[in-house]
């Protein structure tokens, strides 16, 4: 005799598994450690000064 199988056991094992494989995909694609968002921050404020110093402005006038 076979053993009784409850379905929805394994239907909630498999969402379940589908929502992990889901947030370690978002982990990877979004996931960035708070230094690596603040180098990113600084480069770019450095870059922004860097344009900024080398603007040349006309003194034409015109606007």
């Amino acid at each position: 005799m076979a053993d009784v199988v409850n379905l929805n056991r394994f239907r909630k094992m498999r969402q379940k598994e589908e929502r992990e494989k889901n947030a370690e995909e978002n982990r990877v694609r979004f996931g960035r450690t708070k230094a690596e968002k603040l180098r990113d921050r600084q480069e770019a404020e450095r870059r922004q000064a860097e344009l900024g110093g080398k603007k040349v402005e006309d003194g034409t006038g015109d606007q």
